[in-house]
């Protein structure tokens, strides 16, 4: 009996050593991380991204799925992710030497990219949240790890909700995540294939509706890859919950878009989204799961580093 009772015993803290170890990561973020150490620091980077917007404000939508990709593979080196904006590094890389120069060697590039997330949101009008900080760089960057880890444009539901629960994620935080496309451009690549190379009539996308088939391809013609599309037309620049009335209307850009509607739960939210008031629940869903998202496969404590520059290792 009393060895039955030490073999239980032994098991329980062994249970409880492998919690602390999978939650130390995020036990380690917290809003004001770098109270003592830089107390100025989301003011510096808001302060440079109030500038940034006032002169390019369609650089919001890239600026925002920065944030995505760090959280989803890790922090990437300027050549290594396609489909971001050379503009995006340069701005980070300025905000990074404001950072840099008030407070050295002490805020991380993945902070940074964090709570610029979050203010180029409030810029276009979105929702307000708090940033939990106190990530640390990463020391590797490869250029596969965006095309094996990102959810691609042309995943299905099944694909999708598999990469976000890879991540910890709910299928609610899918479609939440989804309605960052309200605001941002694409390349006609991206989406090309539901235009001409589909299983519908002309090889077009039957799951795309046919006015907006024909809009997409006055602009977009076979084999271009510099032409930029709006994600949410006529709402490009305003964080808002229209991108869900397109989706609902089949005029989502992505098949990933269109996908939400093949699943009952991501359908509902659509749905509810696209018939509600102007922000609805989904400023509120939005600030929750963008905090679930930023603690994706953090490094925190000691481990990686601090970029001295946020576009290479040091």
């Amino acid at each position: 009996m009393a060895s039955s009772n030490i073999s239980t015993c032994l098991i329980f803290l062994q249970l409880i050593f492998l919690l602390f170890v999978f939650n130390s990561a995020n036990a380690q973020l917290k809003v004001g991380f770098y109270k003592d150490t830089c107390p100025q620091a989301e003011a510096i980077v808001k302060k440079v991204m109030d500038q940034v917007m006032k002169v390019a404000p369609s650089l919001s939508g890239p600026l925002l799925r920065m944030h995505f990709h760090d959280c989803f593979v890790r922090v990437p080196e300027k050549d290594s992710p396609p489909n971001l904006s050379l503009r995006g590094y340069q701005v980070i890389d300025r905000v990074k030497t404001a950072l840099e120069k008030e407070c050295p060697g002490v805020v991380s590039c993945a902070d940074a990219l964090a709570i610029v997330a979050r203010d180029v949101t409030v810029a276009t009008m979105g929702p307000f949240w708090e940033v939990e900080t106190g990530r640390r760089d990463g020391r590797v960057s490869t250029f596969s790890e965006p095309l094996t880890n990102l959810p691609p444009f042309f995943a299905n539901i099944s694909q999708l909700i598999s990469m976000f629960r890879s991540k910890g994620l709910t299928v609610k935080d899918l479609v939440v995540l989804s309605g960052g496309h309200t605001i941002g451009t694409s390349h006609c690549s991206s989406f090309t294939s539901r235009l001409y190379n589909s299983t519908g009539k002309d090889g077009t996308d039957p799951t795309l509706d046919s006015e907006y088939i024909e809009k997409l391809k006055s602009k977009c013609k076979v084999g271009d890859q510099t032409t930029l599309v709006e994600m949410d037309p006529g709402s490009v620049r305003t964080f808002d919950n229209s991108y869900y009335t397109l989706v609902a209307k089949r005029r989502g850009l992505f098949q990933s878009d269109a996908a939400l509607l093949d699943n009952s739960e991501t359908k509902a939210y659509v749905k509810l989204q696209s018939a509600a008031t102007y922000r609805s629940t989904f400023f509120k869903d939005f600030g929750v799961s963008m905090i679930k998202m930023g603690r994706v496969g953090v490094l925190t404590g000691n481990a990686g580093e601090i970029r001295k520059v946020c576009s290479k290792i040091n």
